[in-house]
C-alpha cells in the first residue's frame, strides 16, 4: 500500500445544489468528525473554528492561533457579505453569474469556478474558503487539512489517505485515496444528492472531485453530482467533469457502481 500513515475521513457534504448561506445560520451534527482522529496513525492537532453556520475542522502539525484563524474566517465572512449587497443574485442564482468590476477577491474566484462548472457561484463557497483559511495555516505548519462541509484542502509533508464516503452506497469507505506532498496543494471536494440540507438536482451518493483549485473541485463537484439520477449516468457524469480544465480527478458513486478518471492512486480499504 505505500508509506501512507494514517486515514482521514472524506466526509459527507451537503446535497448536489446550493450550499447554506452566509447570512442563514444552519449547523449539522457532523459524525465523520468522530472517526477521523481515530483514523490518523501520524496524527494532527485538531481544532475546530465556528462563525455564523461555517463550521472547519482543522489539522495542523504546531499550535497555532484559534483567534487568528477566526479573523480569516471572519474576513472571508465579510467579504462575501459585501457580495450580496453590491450584487443580491450571487446568492441564490443557480447559474453562473458575469464577472463585476467591484468583485471582491473571493467572490471573483468563486464566479471564475462555477463559470467553468455551469453552477452558480455559491456552489465554490466551501472550497474557496477552505483554500483561504488552508492558505493562511500553511505559514506556520508544514501540514494542513481543512475539512468544510465535505471539502478538503490539503497541504502535506507526509503521504496521507482519504477515505471516500458514499452514504449508504456498498462502496462507502471501502477506498481510500492516496495523497502525496508532492501532489499538494490539492483541493478534494464531495457532493451528494442523497444526504445534506439542500436542494438537489441528482441522486449520486458521491461525486468526488480533485483539483489544485479547490473553489472548482467545489464546483465541479455539486455539478457532477447534480448529473447523475441512476447508475446508467456516471460514464457521462465523469466525462462532463473529466473535460473541465483544471480537474485532476473524478470518482462518481451510484449505488454499488462506480466510475473514475484522472489521477487517483486509489487503494482498497479491508472492512
Amino acid at each position: 500500500m505505500g508509506s501512507a500513515d494514517g486515514h482521514f475521513i472524506q466526509p459527507p457534504t451537503r446535497s448536489s445544489s446550493e450550499p447554506s448561506t452566509p447570512s442563514r445560520h444552519h449547523y449539522e451534527l457532523r459524525f465523520y468528525r468522530d472517526w477521523t482522529g481515530s483514523h490518523l496513525t501520524n496524527p494532527l492537532k485538531r481544532f475546530n473554528v465556528t462563525m455564523d453556520e461555517s463550521d472547519l475542522e482543522l489539522y495542523v502539525t504546531n499550535d497555532i492561533s484559534e483567534t487568528d484563524v477566526q479573523a480569516v474566517l471572519a474576513d472571508c465572512r465579510a467579504q462575501l457579505s459585501a457580495q450580496l449587497l453590491r450584487e443580491p443574485d450571487f446568492l441564490e442564482s443557480l447559474v453562473p453569474l458575469a464577472p463585476r468590476p467591484d468583485d471582491g477577491p473571493l467572490a471573483a474566484r468563486m464566479k471564475a469556478a462555477a463559470q467553468l462548472a455551469g453552477v452558480g457561484p455559491m456552489a465554490a463557497v466551501a472550497g474557496t474558503i477552505a483554500e483561504a483559511v488552508g492558505v493562511y495555516l500553511r505559514q506556520f505548519s508544514p501540514d494542513v487539512i481543512v475539512e468544510n462541509g465535505g471539502d478538503l484542502y490539503l497541504t502535506l509533508s507526509t503521504e496521507r489517505r482519504v477515505l471516500v464516503y458514499a452514504g449508504d452506497s456498498p462502496l462507502s469507505n471501502r477506498l481510500a485515496l492516496n495523497v502525496k506532498p508532492e501532489d499538494t496543494p490539492l483541493g478534494i471536494c464531495t457532493s451528494s444528492g442523497r444526504f445534506g440540507h439542500s436542494l438537489s438536482f441528482g441522486k449520486a451518493h458521491a461525486a468526488v472531485i480533485l483539483s489544485k483549485n479547490p473553489a472548482l473541485a467545489d464546483a465541479v463537484a455539486t455539478a457532477t453530482a447534480n448529473r447523475v439520477s441512476t447508475p446508467e449516468d456516471i460514464d457521462a457524469a465523469v466525462a462532463f467533469a473529466a473535460g473541465i480544465p483544471g480537474i485532476k480527478g473524478v470518482i462518481v458513486i451510484q449505488d454499488d457502481r462506480m466510475g473514475l478518471w484522472g489521477e487517483l492512486d486509489l487503494k482498497p480499504v479491508k472492512g
